[in-house]
């Protein structure tokens, strides 16, 4: 017991020691789309959730396709930590790589490559995307980004997410496939329409 309550304290040590000069515990991650829309699209998500890979496969990417002009998509991290080892550490990386504005394209390598996931094959997608790692890599090792996720997991409870990806459409809750989804797209664009 002795030897493990030292390497805890070891480690909230050396985490305390990153220089956290330039990095901010803010979100920088942009919603996809067009960010001025009227309707926005949230999903909650795990970058290792196999069901969020193919909803991006299968949802997100036809949407954006359709309806690119028309909807603000934004992610919401929902990491399931109790049954993906690397989630947290997914989604820590993709909001290092969003504060040197590479978050969707993080997502996109993290969920196309999801299959060779490894704490090393996470930081090995991230140098692929020309990111400058050493402020990457003290952004992750800061866990300065922790208590953004958290905040978001937080929310996701909050509005009855128990399971990834969860999706809603202004706000209301929808079933995550792309039929359900294109509808209350198009009766929330029919409604702000109507109301101009």
């Amino acid at each position: 017991m002795k030897k493990f309550l030292s390497l805890a304290i070891l480690s909230l040590t050396l985490v305390a020691c990153v220089d956290k000069t330039g990095l901010s515990a803010d979100s920088s991650r942009k919603p996809t789309g067009n960010p001025n829309a009227a309707v926005v699209v949230q999903e909650f998500g795990d970058l290792q959730c196999p069901a969020c890979k193919a909803a991006y496969e299968s949802i997100v990417k036809p949407l954006l396709a359709q309806y690119s002009s028309t909807i603000s998509l934004e992610f919401k991290h929902f990491p399931l930590r109790s049954i993906h080892e690397y989630a947290l550490d997914l989604a820590e990386g993709s909001e290092c790589a969003a504060d040197q504005g590479k978050f969707w394209e993080f997502v996109d390598i993290a969920y196309t490559k999801q299959s060779e996931l490894s704490r090393s094959s996470i930081r090995a997608w991230a140098a692929s995307l020309g990111l400058d790692m050493p402020l990457w890599d003290r952004c992750t090792k800061s866990h300065i980004k922790r208590a953004t996720i958290l905040a978001d997991y937080a929310e996701g409870e909050k509005r009855g997410v128990v399971g990834t990806p969860t999706f809603f459409v202004n706000g209301t809750k929808v079933d995550s496939n792309l039929e359900a989804i294109s509808a209350a797209i198009t009766a929330a664009t029919t409604g702000a329409a109507q109301r101009l």
